[in-house]
């Protein structure tokens, strides 16, 4: 049986259905086999109660979309004998309350304690600031505390959505700083658009916490926030879409390189997506110092001669593309090295990743459906990698940021910088090894409990080390005519 979706189940999409179903010993073959013809993974099969006629099970499993989880549930329906009593939609409830809570690190059990954590013994800590405010960093929550900015303008592949559909996005941007960097991070998320508000917002904020990170914020406003704030504020100011994504592209890269054999300053690499993360990918592979690299956006690929170009854009026209192609994605593919997909789903096909240069790579990153189906894309290339968690090669923000602010924190940092991007990238690369690199492994697993500590110590010596210069101040180099 055809399935009935192409797109693929994740656990994004789980359900569990728990059913009634006639005890007999095909019983539980029969509810397995209709969610495979559905389309849909089984991932847990658990009887939670019977009797002498039936028996009640919960099944579990992933679905691609909301439409499918109804079709896979259909298909169940139609067994005979099978009663659908209840479906839940495991990502929703993993979402009531919210994900993440405030709780004391001191435990103010009696008369003594609550006089030195609040009244009057707070007094002196607040005079002590107040005489030297660096000590803030030392005596408050900023030490150790992140502000996720963001005012909902581009969630995820989401787009405008507000304010209020943003925050599961932040509170689940401030788990993952706690589980994986020990970092207090908690939302904050602005009523507003106007990019002189936000920035009048953070700056004023900005106090209690020890660093900003920002979070879905469409481009091209994204890039004069971030820059903005970095010329006001003492604290490091951290766009996880740009810096966050193209730290771990470029670690990614760096590992497929050593697989194939290539080194970084022989190859050409295709962007597609000139967006927030496809800018920084390109301008942090222009700093490592690589081929060439095309972008290319809606218009195609950008090239000098085009003319009502955002900054940005301006930008990589006049730093990327060295003989200037003015065609579309699919040329751009022809004899590329690289593809790196930051965009919108199925934009490609395995005969376009046909094209490539011998022993390509292809990191097609859109979630949750990549630029090109992984599976046609293997056919063809040496090593593939996507956003996806259910497939190899898992490329992830979650293995730079909380390794990164860990870092900057503990360093007292007062900036981001591209040393410290560069280190970063370096050491989630170095954390797979080489004896286990493999074109199935080219970065290590989110749930490795070495890669943010290895992070957090590059980034420390980089903030005490020599700093480069900062893009886009400076040009890395100019094919401006």
């Amino acid at each position: 049986m055809t399935p009935a979706t192409h797109r693929l189940p994740s656990a994004g999409f789980s359900i569990t259905i728990r059913v009634s179903v006639i005890a007999d010993a095909s019983a539980i073959g029969r509810l397995t086999t209709a969610v495979g013809e559905a389309g849909g993974i089984v991932t847990a099969v658990d009887v939670v109660d019977s009797d002498s006629a039936n028996v009640v099970v919960d099944l579990t499993c992933d679905t691609a979309d909301s439409s499918h989880a109804e079709q896979v549930v259909a298909g169940l329906e139609k067994l005979d004998g099978v009663d659908v009593r209840k479906v839940s939609d495991r990502t929703f409830l993993l979402h009531l309350g919210g994900k993440i809570e405030v709780a004391p690190k001191v435990a103010l059990r009696n008369r003594d304690e609550l006089s030195r954590a609040y009244t009057p013994g707070v007094a002196r800590v607040c005079l002590a600031i107040a005489e030297n405010p660096d000590d803030a960093r030392r005596l408050t929550i900023k030490r150790n505390t992140v502000a996720v900015v963001t005012d909902g303008s581009a969630v995820l592949g989401l787009g405008n959505i507000g304010p209020y559909a943003a925050m599961p996005v932040m509170e689940g941007k401030a788990a993952l700083f706690k589980r994986f960097g020990g970092v207090d991070a908690w939302p904050v998320v602005l009523d507003t658009q106007d990019t002189d508000e936000i920035i009048s917002i953070v700056r004023a904020i900005a106090p209690a916490y020890g660093g900003i990170n920002l979070e879905d914020i469409a481009a091209p406003r994204c890039f004069e926030i971030e820059e903005r704030l970095r010329d006001q504020l003492d604290i490091p100011v951290f766009h996880d879409d740009q810096h966050g994504t193209a730290i771990c592209v470029l670690a990614a890269l760096t590992n497929a390189l050593r697989v194939v054999g290539k080194p970084i300053r022989q190859v050409r690499v295709v962007v597609s997506g000139a967006g927030a993360a496809g800018t920084a990918i390109m301008k942090l592979l222009l700093r490592q110092g690589v081929g060439d690299v095309i972008a290319t956006d809606r218009p195609g690929a950008l090239h000098r001669g085009m003319t009502g170009l955002s900054a940005s854009w301006q930008w990589l026209v006049n730093n990327t593309n060295r003989d200037n192609y003015s065609g579309d994605l699919r040329g751009a593919l022809r004899g590329a090295d690289v593809f790196i997909g930051v965009s919108a789903p199925n934009l490609l096909t395995g005969d376009d990743i046909a094209t490539m240069a011998p022993d390509s790579i292809v990191f097609a990153l859109a979630n949750p459906d990549p630029e090109v189906d992984p599976r046609e894309a293997r056919e063809h290339a040496a090593i593939v990698a996507t956003g996806r968690s259910d497939q190899p090669n898992q490329i992830n923000n979650v293995l730079a940021f909380p390794g990164v602010f860990r870092g900057m924190l503990d360093a007292q940092a007062r900036e981001f910088t591209d040393a410290m991007a560069l280190a970063a990238a370096q050491a989630i690369a170095d954390a797979v090894g080489e004896d286990k690199l493999n074109p199935t492994v080219i970065v290590p697993s989110v749930f490795d409990a070495r890669v943010a500590p290895a992070v957090a110590a590059a980034v420390r010596a980089a903030a005490k080390g020599p700093q480069l210069d900062s893009m886009p101040d400076g040009v890395v180099r100019s094919y401006e005519e």
